[in-house]
């Protein structure tokens, strides 16, 4: 029986990529770093989950003889950038940069009016998370949710099942009684290293990447209902 929902986030329940990539920019000129990600660049960074994971690699390759004595300083210019990126991004999406997907909002409203609970699964941050989820569903968007995991709860990144894991202990529910909804190959490894049936609604970021093992692979949400996915589930 499908008791449940489970969402990611980036790329799942909005297309915030692009404006990820403007904040990472941003951070790094204004602390005086020569880098610069183009779209090219940052859609295989994205292959790397987490955005301090994203910049710690990129680092590594273009200083490949970095020292181990530097890892202190590389971490804590590592925070700052994420933290500097990371207000940039809430400051973006609280001025309407994000909108949620297509067919995203019905379908969370359908399913809860018929009983299923809602959770999210991410490797984003919380602060992006409240700032996508208060713009588009309102101050007590987190009571829609009946478990978050996010990358404070959850440190070891998608495609690990870390997070998949912490939100199906915290509903107390099993994989069957689920379905994941991910936008990505390593958020589908995730999932179904968790046991999930996982939806894929893929984006212009995503397109290119092998999703094999999905139950369904859809454009978006719009033509997708409950009765659709206990259909799907069922079989």
């Amino acid at each position: 029986m499908l008791n449940a929902l489970i969402f990611d986030v980036d790329g799942t329940l909005a297309d915030t990529e692009s404006v990820h990539l403007e904040a990472f920019n941003h951070a790094f000129q204004q602390e005086g770093l020569d880098w610069h990600w183009n779209l090219a660049d940052y859609t295989r960074l994205l292959e790397i989950s987490g955005g301090k994971e994203r910049m710690l690699h990129h680092w590594r390759s273009v200083n490949p003889g970095i020292l181990e004595v530097d890892a202190d300083a590389v971490r804590d210019t590592i925070s700052r950038l994420h933290e500097i990126k990371t207000a940039y991004y809430e400051n973006a999406v609280n001025n309407g940069a994000v909108a949620l997907r297509p067919g995203v909002l019905a379908l969370m409203s359908e399913a809860r009016a018929q009983g299923l609970q809602l959770a999210i699964a991410t490797t984003t941050s919380p602060v992006n998370i409240a700032a996508l989820l208060r713009a588009a569903i309102g101050a007590d968007w987190r009571s829609h949710f009946l478990a978050i995991g996010d990358a404070s709860s959850a440190p070891i990144k998608k495609p690990h099942p870390q997070v998949y894991l912490q939100v199906l202990a915290d509903m107390r529910m099993t994989p069957e009684q689920c379905i994941a909804f991910e936008d990505s190959a390593n958020g589908l490894r995730a999932a179904l290293a968790a046991g999930l049936d996982t939806i894929i609604t893929p984006n212009s970021f995503t397109a290119h990447h092998d999703f094999k093992g999905a139950l369904r692979v859809v454009p978006d949400l719009t033509q997708v209902n409950v009765a659709r996915l206990k259909e799907w589930h069922n079989h």
